[in-house]
């Protein structure tokens, strides 16, 4: 699984392997990974933090409290913002603080921290790497699960010849790839969301719409290709990059909407309709743009296809639908009748009235409802936060 859209943080320590980081960077860099590079300080006397800065667009961080800087509790935030943690190169003094537990520096304060899998590459001579202390330390760590990237053996940089030296970018690639794939809960399956507003013609100027900017839907399908899904989005206007990994199609209307899912529903594991679709179109758009006049005009509207109550007709038990409410009065009532209406498996019900919650924001706070009556209130947060807390709990419940 290539780690595109996933998050990792990098690992520098003092070796002369640090060189072989950078490399192991813009491999990650150039396959659309998010990569937080942290050095020790010793890690930043063989390779700048200007280097990997560079290669990642991103601030090294080394220190764990910066002189005139406030970081707070930045070693916590790090420890739980990745998807995976690779240190490369780990040396011997790196190892032994991750198997005691010892935390005289910000890297190894995260990875005591961390609930995500490490993987270290160690990286030393070979008598060090030989010492049977080192290897005791080693042995911890995998006994803990701490994935370890197997040394090369080979001349080193003090002229002696043995193993120690630090695996080959390539293969540490390789090996965080596999890891990818294997905490992949949705690997195998086809997601299918949808995000942003359609839009309904009134003449070649102006057209219907709604607030929507599709955030919350990205922040979904990111999501899901993270846990591993095959993914295809179906977006409308927005001003919002294709995602990495992710089949894009951008449509304008809702029939244009209605059909690109009712082409890709068939083979989907999961249908997420976080768009906005328009609920009215005018019943004539007119082919030349209307004039303004001192007089009002009339436009009669038609109701739109209705996406959901269209693909439940060829729903099959082993696909799971979810819908989005948007309501701004009686939000539970009004959403039962939807789920109940249009046989979803669950609702996410949201109202734009509530502070940091609905269109054009980038936090959100939600409830889903279930079938089965069940509810769960997500708090105020971040799409992106909000996308991993729906995915969990439509995970939790998975039959």
């Amino acid at each position: 699984m290539e780690p595109a859209g996933r998050k990792i943080v990098l690992g520098v320590t003092g070796g002369i392997a640090a060189y072989k980081s950078a490399y192991l960077t813009r491999l990650l860099v150039k396959a659309n990974a998010e990569v937080q590079v942290v050095m020790t300080e010793a890690g930043a006397k063989f390779v700048t933090p200007l280097t990997f800065e560079s290669l990642t667009n991103r601030t090294v961080a080394v220190r764990m409290f910066p002189e005139k800087r406030f970081v707070g509790t930045r070693h916590i935030s790090m420890a739980e913002w990745p998807d995976l943690i690779v240190v490369a190169p780990a040396t011997a003094d790196f190892i032994a603080h991750f198997a005691l537990g010892l935390c005289p520096s910000l890297l190894a304060s995260i990875v005591c921290a961390t609930r995500r899998q490490v993987i270290i590459a160690p990286a030393m001579n070979d008598g060090m790497y030989e010492n049977q202390a080192v290897q005791e330390n080693i042995q911890k760590l995998r006994d803990r699960g701490v994935i370890i990237a197997e040394v090369g053996i080979g001349a080193m940089a003090c002229d002696s010849f043995g193993p120690g030296r630090m695996a080959e970018p390539d293969d540490i690639f390789a090996l965080i790839c596999s890891s990818l794939s294997n905490n992949a809960p949705l690997s195998g399956k086809k997601v299918l969301v949808t995000a942003g507003p359609c839009r309904e013609s009134l003449d070649p100027v102006r057209f219907m719409s709604n607030r929507s900017s599709g955030k919350m839907g990205f922040a979904i399908a990111l999501e899901a290709k993270k846990l591993g899904a095959e993914v295809s989005l179906v977006t409308g206007p927005v001003e919002l990059a294709d995602i990495p990994g992710v089949e894009m199609e951008r449509i304008e209307t809702t029939e244009q909407m209605a059909q690109a899912v009712q082409k890709k529903f068939a083979d989907s594991d999961y249908l997420i309709m976080a768009a906005a679709p328009a609920d009215y179109k005018p019943k004539i758009s007119f082919k030349q743009k209307m004039k303004k006049c001192d007089i009002g005009i009339m436009v009669d509207f038609e109701p739109t296809i209705d996406i959901l109550k269209l693909i439940a007709k060829s729903k099959k038990e082993t696909q799971t639908v979810v819908g989005f409410s948007l309501e701004t009065e009686n939000e539970l009532a009004n959403s039962e009748k939807k789920l109940t209406e249009k046989k979803l498996d669950y609702i996410v019900i949201n109202n734009p009235l509530e502070d940091g919650a609905g269109f054009e924001t980038d936090t959100n706070r939600v409830t889903i409802l279930s079938a089965t009556g069940e509810t769960q209130a997500i708090d105020r947060a971040s799409k992106n936060i909000v996308a991993q807390k729906i995915w969990a709990y439509l995970l939790d419940h998975a039959d």
